[in-house]
Protein backbone atom coordinates (compact mmCIF):
# COMPACT_ATOMS: atom_id res chain seq x y z
CA UNK A 1 0.00 0.00 0.00
CA UNK A 2 1.33 3.61 -1.07
CA UNK A 3 0.54 6.63 0.84
CA UNK A 4 0.41 10.29 -0.35
CA UNK A 5 -0.35 13.13 1.46
CA UNK A 6 -1.27 16.29 -0.19
CA UNK A 7 -2.15 19.15 2.13
CA UNK A 8 -5.33 18.22 4.28
CA UNK A 9 -5.43 14.74 1.47
CA UNK A 10 -4.37 11.47 1.83
CA UNK A 11 -4.35 9.20 -1.23
CA UNK A 12 -4.10 5.34 -1.17
CA UNK A 13 -2.86 3.14 -3.67
CA UNK A 14 -4.44 -0.24 -2.67
CA UNK A 15 -7.97 -2.12 -2.37
CA UNK A 16 -10.26 -0.37 -0.86
CA UNK A 17 -12.17 -3.50 0.72
CA UNK A 18 -8.52 -3.69 2.70
CA UNK A 19 -7.39 -0.25 3.26
CA UNK A 20 -11.22 1.82 3.98
CA UNK A 21 -12.18 -0.10 7.00
CA UNK A 22 -8.67 1.17 8.47
CA UNK A 23 -8.94 4.45 8.69
CA UNK A 24 -11.83 5.09 10.90
CA UNK A 25 -14.74 7.17 10.53
CA UNK A 26 -15.98 9.49 7.92
CA UNK A 27 -18.50 11.70 8.47
CA UNK A 28 -19.36 10.89 4.40
CA UNK A 29 -18.36 8.31 1.84
CA UNK A 30 -18.66 9.41 -1.81
CA UNK A 31 -17.76 6.66 -4.35
CA UNK A 32 -18.19 5.99 -7.94
CA UNK A 33 -18.16 2.14 -7.85
CA UNK A 34 -18.18 -0.78 -10.40
CA UNK A 35 -21.38 -0.90 -12.54
CA UNK A 36 -22.96 -4.05 -13.49
CA UNK A 37 -23.83 -3.25 -16.94
CA UNK A 38 -24.03 -5.25 -20.10
CA UNK A 39 -21.56 -3.68 -22.82
CA UNK A 40 -23.07 -6.23 -25.54
CA UNK A 41 -24.64 -4.92 -29.22
CA UNK A 42 -24.16 -1.24 -29.95
CA UNK A 43 -24.86 -1.86 -33.56
CA UNK A 44 -23.88 0.94 -35.56
CA UNK A 45 -22.47 3.41 -32.67
CA UNK A 46 -20.25 0.20 -31.67
CA UNK A 47 -16.87 1.20 -32.95
CA UNK A 48 -17.58 4.47 -31.31
CA UNK A 49 -17.92 3.50 -27.56
CA UNK A 50 -14.24 3.38 -26.59
CA UNK A 51 -15.13 4.31 -23.23
CA UNK A 52 -17.30 1.43 -22.68
CA UNK A 53 -15.29 -1.07 -24.01
CA UNK A 54 -12.26 0.38 -21.22
CA UNK A 55 -14.79 0.23 -18.86
CA UNK A 56 -14.80 -3.49 -19.90
CA UNK A 57 -11.45 -4.09 -20.50
CA UNK A 58 -10.99 -2.26 -16.56
CA UNK A 59 -13.34 -4.83 -14.93
CA UNK A 60 -15.23 -1.82 -13.79
CA UNK A 61 -18.75 -3.78 -15.27
CA UNK A 62 -18.75 -6.62 -12.67
CA UNK A 63 -20.50 -4.45 -10.08
CA UNK A 64 -19.21 -4.39 -6.27
CA UNK A 65 -19.10 -5.59 -2.93
CA UNK A 66 -21.93 -3.70 -1.12
CA UNK A 67 -19.56 -4.22 2.32
CA UNK A 68 -18.17 -1.54 1.43
CA UNK A 69 -21.02 0.78 2.40
CA UNK A 70 -20.69 0.47 6.21
CA UNK A 71 -22.96 2.95 8.10
CA UNK A 72 -20.65 2.09 11.50
CA UNK A 73 -17.50 3.86 9.32
CA UNK A 74 -19.48 7.00 7.66
CA UNK A 75 -22.41 9.68 8.64
CA UNK A 76 -23.10 9.70 5.20
CA UNK A 77 -22.99 7.98 2.17
CA UNK A 78 -23.11 9.10 -1.63
CA UNK A 79 -23.20 6.12 -3.90
CA UNK A 80 -23.38 6.61 -7.92
CA UNK A 81 -24.74 3.74 -9.71
CA UNK A 82 -26.18 2.21 -12.89
CA UNK A 83 -30.18 2.67 -13.20
CA UNK A 84 -30.05 -1.36 -12.98
CA UNK A 85 -28.63 -1.45 -10.03
CA UNK A 86 -30.88 0.18 -8.01
CA UNK A 87 -33.20 -2.32 -7.12
CA UNK A 88 -30.36 -4.15 -5.35
CA UNK A 89 -28.65 -0.88 -4.11
CA UNK A 90 -31.59 0.61 -2.14
CA UNK A 91 -32.27 -2.09 -0.01
CA UNK A 92 -28.77 -2.27 1.24
CA UNK A 93 -29.04 1.52 2.12
CA UNK A 94 -32.64 2.66 4.10
CA UNK A 95 -34.12 1.58 7.22
CA UNK A 96 -36.82 3.99 7.25
CA UNK A 97 -40.19 3.47 5.87
CA UNK A 98 -40.29 7.61 5.36
CA UNK A 99 -37.04 7.46 3.10
CA UNK A 100 -37.96 9.84 0.02
CA UNK A 101 -37.46 7.59 -2.92
CA UNK A 102 -39.79 7.39 -6.60
CA UNK A 103 -42.80 5.71 -6.08
CA UNK A 104 -41.61 2.54 -9.01
CA UNK A 105 -38.88 1.74 -6.05
CA UNK A 106 -41.05 1.88 -2.86
CA UNK A 107 -42.19 -1.72 -3.03
CA UNK A 108 -38.14 -3.54 -3.97
CA UNK A 109 -37.06 -1.13 -1.19
CA UNK A 110 -39.62 -2.38 1.87
CA UNK A 111 -39.77 -6.03 0.21
CA UNK A 112 -35.56 -6.74 0.49
CA UNK A 113 -35.02 -4.24 3.24
CA UNK A 114 -32.07 -3.95 5.17
CA UNK A 115 -31.00 -2.03 8.44
CA UNK A 116 -28.37 0.67 7.09
CA UNK A 117 -29.24 4.26 6.94
CA UNK A 118 -32.03 6.47 8.22
CA UNK A 119 -32.97 8.21 5.61
CA UNK A 120 -32.43 8.56 1.53
CA UNK A 121 -32.74 10.58 -1.84
CA UNK A 122 -32.82 9.46 -4.95
CA UNK A 123 -30.75 11.71 -7.15
CA UNK A 124 -29.90 12.39 -10.58
CA UNK A 125 -26.81 13.78 -12.88
CA UNK A 126 -28.27 14.92 -16.26
CA UNK A 127 -26.33 14.57 -18.72
CA UNK A 128 -26.23 17.03 -21.62
CA UNK A 129 -23.99 14.61 -23.62
CA UNK A 130 -25.00 10.98 -23.08
CA UNK A 131 -23.26 8.11 -25.47
CA UNK A 132 -25.82 7.44 -28.85
CA UNK A 133 -25.78 3.54 -28.11
CA UNK A 134 -28.33 2.49 -25.76
CA UNK A 135 -28.57 -1.36 -26.43
CA UNK A 136 -32.31 -1.56 -26.44
CA UNK A 137 -33.06 0.74 -23.36
CA UNK A 138 -33.13 4.50 -23.09
CA UNK A 139 -30.27 6.70 -23.91
CA UNK A 140 -28.40 7.00 -20.73
CA UNK A 141 -29.01 10.78 -20.69
CA UNK A 142 -29.33 10.44 -16.56
CA UNK A 143 -27.14 8.79 -13.98
CA UNK A 144 -28.65 7.76 -10.25
CA UNK A 145 -26.73 8.84 -7.14
CA UNK A 146 -27.83 7.70 -4.01
CA UNK A 147 -27.31 10.10 -0.70
CA UNK A 148 -28.01 8.10 2.60
CA UNK A 149 -27.37 9.17 5.65
CA UNK A 150 -27.90 8.88 9.69
CA UNK A 151 -29.24 11.50 12.00
CA UNK A 152 -26.76 14.09 12.20
CA UNK A 153 -25.62 14.28 8.86
CA UNK A 154 -28.30 15.06 6.92
CA UNK A 155 -28.29 16.96 3.52
CA UNK A 156 -26.97 20.80 3.63
CA UNK A 157 -26.13 23.46 1.70
CA UNK A 158 -28.50 26.88 0.37
CA UNK A 159 -31.76 26.67 -0.90
CA UNK A 160 -29.57 26.55 -4.36
CA UNK A 161 -27.69 24.19 -3.46
CA UNK A 162 -30.47 21.56 -2.70
CA UNK A 163 -32.36 20.62 -6.20
CA UNK A 164 -31.80 16.69 -6.71
CA UNK A 165 -30.79 17.01 -10.29
CA UNK A 166 -27.77 18.71 -11.56
CA UNK A 167 -26.76 19.21 -15.45
CA UNK A 168 -23.10 18.63 -16.52
CA UNK A 169 -21.79 17.59 -19.64
CA UNK A 170 -19.91 14.60 -19.51
CA UNK A 171 -16.01 14.47 -19.54
CA UNK A 172 -14.24 12.41 -22.33
CA UNK A 173 -12.22 9.84 -21.73
CA UNK A 174 -9.58 10.82 -23.55
CA UNK A 175 -9.36 13.83 -21.02
CA UNK A 176 -7.57 11.54 -17.84
CA UNK A 177 -7.65 8.18 -19.69
CA UNK A 178 -10.32 6.89 -17.62
CA UNK A 179 -14.22 6.10 -18.47
CA UNK A 180 -16.08 7.78 -15.97
CA UNK A 181 -14.46 10.67 -15.29
CA UNK A 182 -17.34 12.37 -12.74
CA UNK A 183 -17.42 16.35 -13.92
CA UNK A 184 -16.40 18.74 -11.40
CA UNK A 185 -19.29 20.90 -11.42
CA UNK A 186 -21.18 17.72 -10.30
CA UNK A 187 -18.69 16.79 -7.10
CA UNK A 188 -19.03 20.37 -6.49
CA UNK A 189 -22.81 20.44 -5.85
CA UNK A 190 -22.42 17.21 -3.94
CA UNK A 191 -19.47 18.52 -1.66
CA UNK A 192 -22.21 21.33 -1.19
CA UNK A 193 -24.43 18.78 -0.13
CA UNK A 194 -22.43 16.25 2.31
CA UNK A 195 -22.18 17.19 5.83
CA UNK A 196 -19.28 17.60 8.28
CA UNK A 197 -15.66 17.84 7.06
CA UNK A 198 -14.21 14.50 6.32
CA UNK A 199 -14.68 12.57 3.08
CA UNK A 200 -13.44 8.98 2.06
CA UNK A 201 -13.90 8.48 -2.28
CA UNK A 202 -12.68 4.22 -1.79
CA UNK A 203 -13.07 4.09 -6.18
CA UNK A 204 -10.99 7.53 -6.12
CA UNK A 205 -10.35 7.12 -9.92
CA UNK A 206 -8.78 10.27 -11.03
CA UNK A 207 -9.61 12.09 -8.13
CA UNK A 208 -12.72 14.35 -9.10
CA UNK A 209 -14.40 13.71 -5.70
CA UNK A 210 -11.12 14.83 -4.17
CA UNK A 211 -10.44 18.02 -6.08
CA UNK A 212 -13.90 18.81 -5.22
CA UNK A 213 -13.41 18.29 -1.32
CA UNK A 214 -10.45 19.86 -1.10
CA UNK A 215 -12.05 23.31 -2.90
CA UNK A 216 -14.69 22.62 -0.65
CA UNK A 217 -12.50 23.02 2.36
CA UNK A 218 -12.67 19.60 3.57
CA UNK A 219 -9.73 16.89 4.54
CA UNK A 220 -10.14 14.34 1.70
CA UNK A 221 -8.86 10.18 1.83
CA UNK A 222 -9.09 8.31 -1.63
CA UNK A 223 -8.32 4.96 -2.38
CA UNK A 224 -7.74 4.10 -5.84
CA UNK A 225 -6.06 0.32 -7.17
CA UNK A 226 -5.08 1.55 -10.80
CA UNK A 227 -1.56 2.83 -10.34
CA UNK A 228 -2.19 4.49 -13.80
CA UNK A 229 -5.27 6.13 -12.44
CA UNK A 230 -3.54 6.88 -8.78
CA UNK A 231 -1.03 8.77 -10.69
CA UNK A 232 -3.57 11.23 -12.65
CA UNK A 233 -5.63 11.88 -9.24
CA UNK A 234 -2.18 12.67 -7.59
CA UNK A 235 -1.54 15.26 -10.21
CA UNK A 236 -4.84 16.64 -10.32
CA UNK A 237 -5.00 17.07 -6.69
CA UNK A 238 -1.84 18.29 -6.16
CA UNK A 239 -2.64 21.38 -8.82
CA UNK A 240 -5.54 21.65 -7.14
CA UNK A 241 -4.36 22.13 -3.72
CA UNK A 242 -0.84 24.43 -5.08
CA UNK A 243 -4.12 26.50 -6.27
CA UNK A 244 -6.14 26.79 -3.24
CA UNK A 245 -2.29 27.35 -0.97
CA UNK A 246 -1.54 30.27 -3.65
CA UNK A 247 -5.17 31.72 -3.38
CA UNK A 248 -4.99 31.88 0.51
CA UNK A 249 -1.36 33.02 0.63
Amino acid sequence: MTAIIIGPAILYLGDAYTIRPTLGWMDADVMDPQYRFNNSGGGAYRAARGASDQIVAEGLDRGFDHSIIDPALAGAVIVFCHNDQLGDLIPDLVEDESADFDALLVADMFARLKRRFHRAALCVWIKQNPAPHRNKHYLADMEPYIHAWNPGYHPVGDHHDMHRWHTATSMPSKTFSHPTVKPLSLMAKIMANVAGETVCDPFMGTGSTGVAALRAGKRFYGIEKNPQHFETAVARISAAWAEIEQRCA
